[in-house]
């Protein structure tokens, strides 16, 4: 019997959740992936996107704690996920918010003619919007731009794994 078309990305997916935190119990991660995925057609953004950005803010843990004060699997500060009305101790509404927020970005910078609009998404949902609108582009911060860097490596893998 054949898998299910577009299984190979969903395992990808799993195994990497449970590389990255193999805390998490695997019909957990499975649940996780599996709402990674919906999310991502739901706002039309790349599902490996979606968990290598995921995977970098928290490796999928839904109690991650930042000393930023950013809670949750997508990261949010309070005051963000009040701001698009998202519950940031809800795994698959901080999914699901979070896919929202890239997919803004996303589509907020192609339409703006920027080179490349994910690094640039990224760049925002890393270092805030503002910072991307001061310095035209990607800041000249150094965490970010490891933070864009690592998230492109973590995204090839997941397509080379799948």
């Amino acid at each position: 019997m054949d898998s299910p078309r577009g299984s190979g990305v969903v395992a990808a997916t799993v195994r990497n959740i449970l590389r990255t935190n193999p805390r998490l119990d695997p019909i957990d991660a499975v649940g996780l992936a599996q709402a990674t995925f919906a999310a991502a057609r739901r706002y039309r953004i790349a599902a490996g996107f979606l968990t290598a950005t995921l995977l970098q803010e928290s490796a999928f843990d839904p109690r991650a704690m930042s000393s930023a004060g950013a809670v949750g699997i997508g990261q949010f500060t309070i005051g963000t996920a009040d701001a698009y009305g998202i519950d940031p101790w809800d795994p698959e509404a901080a999914i699901g918010g979070t896919a929202r927020v890239l997919a803004l970005y996303v589509a907020g910078y192609r339409s703006q003619g920027a080179p490349d609009p994910y690094a640039f998404a990224m760049a925002a949902y890393n270092a805030g919007p503002y910072a991307v609108a001061r310095y035209g582009g990607i800041p000249p911060y150094p965490e970010t731009q490891d933070y864009i860097r690592d998230i492109y490596e973590r995204w090839s893998r997941i397509i080379r794994d799948s």
